[in-house]
């Protein structure tokens, strides 16, 4: 039987939006009715994707944070092009930052094809990291067809074999998405309908309304904008969503508006709900003092608390980031695994046996207080048996990290903890970000 917690909506009724619908819900609300299909890299996402393209009737929409220009990646532009070309509305939004290098490449690609394309945040030179926000990145993988099939999760438009930073590998880096038909797909497509709309604008809403409230035409420019804005209500998602079966989902994002810690605030409640487990995965892991409240209190109530982190560093202060915090994880009984196979890139968790995660948010200050990120959280026993055994494949593959390889905390290893939480202080406060973490 599913745990229910105070986000979820009383049986058999549905949250009522308004013009902005589910997207000015501030918690994560369960929908029934979904199936959901785990998909393990872009070997497996990519070709999943391209079929949906190709079955598209009326529109598609995308988001992304890279979009490279490997033969992986251009099969799906070339799917995104062949769907435009025979009508079909395509509407693409990519991080100017994350897919700086390609874009001269791919933008007029896409473009003589019919597909429209926003970059979001675009990058013209130094001086565009003068402009407020600008370390504020689209980091969601998003993508929706005909608002049947939606598709979340970690996995950027690059092939799984090819680093940025590293070039190319003998394995695939470890990642994962979804595959999401139901009710759970409205709330997807808003997403990327507002993340088209905020590209679009070049600024975030709140920007766009205080201007509105300046205007001496503010009614018809409000009109217009909402307009653009308007979205299905939830009351209007029928009686498939109020039914448990055969998945429960939530769509959570991480926004600067009415969500911006409901990622966070996700992952903290199954953790203290937790009786049996937590296995979590991220590659970037530095989490604020909450998040490691809630990892310590689960340990010391017996629950197997298990971190996967990465073990093939892409960027080293990354690593040395979460590093800093073994100490105290082990401390207190949380186990830390540092994967060597490959590089590393999901970020998942399994609470339990009937909570799942899948998404975009690293457990970091980045994606959990400034990027703009989406995950899937899903109830179902079925689903959270396939992601665990997954995982369970990848902890095998692991490192242990133990106590006595950290040796007795020194000056240094503390000097460096006060280095790493200092730095991250200032760049949160250089990006914008405001309140304790």
């Amino acid at each position: 039987m599913a745990v229910r917690s105070d986000s979820d909506p009383p049986q058999g009724k549905l949250p009522v939006g308004g013009p902005f619908g589910w997207y000015a819900q501030p918690k994560a609300h369960f929908l029934g009715g979904n199936t959901v299909r785990l998909l393990r890299g872009g070997a497996a996402l990519f070709p999943a994707m391209c079929d949906a393209m190709a079955r598209a009737r009326h529109e598609i929409w995308l988001a992304t944070y890279i979009f490279h220009d490997d033969p992986a990646a251009i099969a799906v532009a070339d799917a995104l092009c062949a769907a435009a070309q025979r009508g079909v509305r395509v509407r693409v939004i990519i991080d100017g930052f994350g897919s700086y290098a390609t874009l001269p490449k791919l933008l007029p690609r896409m473009r003589d094809a019919g597909v429209r394309v926003v970059v979001f945040r675009p990058i013209k030179g130094w001086w565009s990291w003068l402009r407020p926000g600008q370390l504020r990145r689209l980091h969601q993988k998003l993508c929706v067809v005909d608002g049947q099939r939606g598709f979340v999760g970690g996995i950027n438009i690059i092939n799984d074999l090819l680093d940025l930073r590293h070039g190319w590998s003998e394995a695939p880096r470890l990642d994962y998405a979804v595959e999401v038909q139901g009710p759970t797909v409205m709330p997807i497509e808003q997403t990327v309908r507002a993340m088209w709309t905020r590209a679009h604008l070049g600024r975030d809403w709140r920007d766009e309304l205080a201007t509105l409230a300046r205007s001496p035409h503010r009614l018809a420019r409000l009109k217009r904008l909402m307009r653009r804005l308007q979205t299905t209500r939830w009351a209007d998602l029928g009686p498939a969503a109020a039914e448990p079966r055969p998945q429960r989902v939530a769509f959570v994002v991480r926004d600067n508006l009415r969500q911006r810690r409901t990622i966070e605030r996700s992952y903290v409640e199954a953790i203290l709900r937790a009786r049996q487990r937590v296995e979590l995965v991220s590659p970037y892991f530095y989490p604020g003092r909450a998040f490691r409240r809630a990892l310590r209190l689960a340990a010391r109530r017996g629950v197997q608390v298990r971190l996967l982190l990465q073990g093939k560093l892409d960027y080293r202060i990354a690593g040395l980031a979460a590093r800093v915090l073994y100490d105290e994880l082990l401390a207190h009984g949380v186990r830390v695994f540092e994967y060597m196979p490959a590089f590393l890139h999901a970020k998942v968790a399994v609470v339990d046996d009937e909570w799942a995660t899948v998404g975009s948010s690293n457990i970091d200050p980045l994606s959990l207080l400034l990027n703009l990120e989406a995950n899937v959280v899903v109830r179902d026993r079925g689903f959270v048996e396939q992601l665990g055994q997954e995982l369970e494949t990848a902890f095998a593959a692991a490192h242990e990290v133990t106590r006595p390889e950290l040796g007795v905390p020194t000056w240094w290893s503390r000097v460096r903890r006060g280095l790493v939480a200092w730095c991250a202080h200032v760049y949160l406060r250089v990006a914008g970000a405001t309140g304790r973490y």
